[in-house]
């Protein structure tokens, strides 16, 4: 409700013989209201006794009864309506607004102001207990890092237990996870894991939020424009993707990731903690049938689970590039040597007497275009 005029107050200075324009400066009101008070007061007959002993808004009912209402003076929306429309791609709370001013218009009754509107959006979030809309949509971003617990691989012939890496990656708008294992954290195993992320999920996204891992992003300032690998930005921009990193030691850039990570300790590395695996494939075997499990598992506050709500949410992830699924591979320009090797990573090769030797030239970066991406090296 807007503020008043303080109706009891003018009259009792003016009683005590205060001007209008001293009563103007000692109670911070316009000139305006106070010469309205003192001629509504004439008019009526009213004076300092009459009002005394009624609260502010009864004397200001007195003297204007055409300005005092008794509802609210704008009328509410479906506010249970314009919280489940806010969880549709491409619909704010600015859209929305417009949309019920037309319909005030429309009916010839007064619409709320935009800030107001998003005031009372979020008084009725408060008092309903519903979650707040963060700006997630379907399909639109997948959050993605390696999961700090590993699993053991161990060799049959020599006993030797290696480490498993887990990649892991979420939509986080229907919660949608995947997890797969990985020899490594190096650069290509990096890409692939991208590459089996989309095709569980049925394609890509328009946007990826990783973690400030070395193979992927190699410089992140406080300010200025990130720096992303060469191969990690040639994959990504295959698959109509932008990356846009977390920033530095801020986990909640990517809650949802860091929740699946946990997730991912609990449902695949705790539950096959027993079983002793000796072949890679085995154990990729393995962990590919727990997020099956875990994505078709009912929510606990909500109806659906995580693939029903991919399916059901108005929007799916992007279909994958044509020319079939990016392969990640490293392209390599030996140095030719007088004495006709080539030298690349300390492996020597000889090449035929009869050919020149080739020029110590990177291969150009149109190559990670085509159905495979990577790095060169001299």
């Amino acid at each position: 409700m807007a503020r008043t005029i303080p109706v009891g107050t003018i009259l009792r200075l003016r009683a005590s013989g205060l001007s209008g324009n001293a009563i103007t400066r000692s109670q911070r009101v316009s000139k305006t209201s106070v010469m309205d008070t003192f001629h509504a007061a004439d008019e009526k007959g009213v004076s300092r006794e009459d009002v005394e002993g009624m609260s502010g808004r009864e004397a200001y009912a007195l003297l204007f009864p055409g300005r005092v209402h008794d509802g609210p003076v704008y009328p509410d929306p479906d506010w249970d309506r314009v919280h489940r429309e806010l969880a549709r791609v491409g619909v704010t709370l600015k859209r929305l607004h417009a949309g019920y001013r037309d319909e005030a218009a429309a009916k010839g009754e007064p619409a709320m102001s935009y800030d107001r509107f998003c005031k009372r959006y979020r008084e009725f979030a408060a008092r309903t207990q519903v979650v707040g809309r963060v700006g997630r949509k379907a399909g639109r971003t997948m959050e993605a890092g390696w999961a700090g617990p590993t699993m053991r691989l161990v060799d049959p012939a020599t006993g030797e237990v290696s480490k498993a890496c887990l990649f892991v990656a979420r939509l986080p708008f229907s919660r949608m996870s995947h997890a797969g294992p990985a020899p490594g954290m190096e650069q290509d195993t990096w890409l692939r894991c991208h590459v089996r992320a989309f095709a569980y999920f049925g394609g890509s996204v328009p946007c990826i939020v990783p973690d400030n891992l070395k193979t992927g992003v190699g410089r992140h300032p406080r300010e200025g424009e990130v720096e992303l690998d060469d191969a990690y930005r040639e994959t990504t921009a295959r698959y109509g993707a932008a990356v846009m990193p977390a920033r530095v030691k801020t986990p909640r850039d990517k809650p949802s990731a860091g929740n699946e990570v946990w997730q991912a300790a609990t449902e695949i590395v705790a539950a096959l903690r027993d079983t002793v695996f000796t072949d890679f494939n085995e154990l990729k075997r393995a962990v590919a049938e727990k997020p099956g499990e875990h994505n078709s598992r009912p929510f606990s506050k909500r109806e659906g689970d995580a693939a029903a709500g991919l399916r059901g949410a108005g929007e799916a992830p992007a279909e994958a590039p044509p020319g079939g699924p990016l392969i990640p591979s490293t392209y390599f320009s030996p140095i030719a040597q007088k004495n006709r090797h080539r030298s690349c990573k300390r492996t020597f090769a000889s090449f035929a007497n009869g050919l020149p030797p080739l020029p110590a030239t990177p291969l150009p970066s149109s190559r990670a275009a085509g159905p495979s991406a990577g790095r060169t090296c001299r």
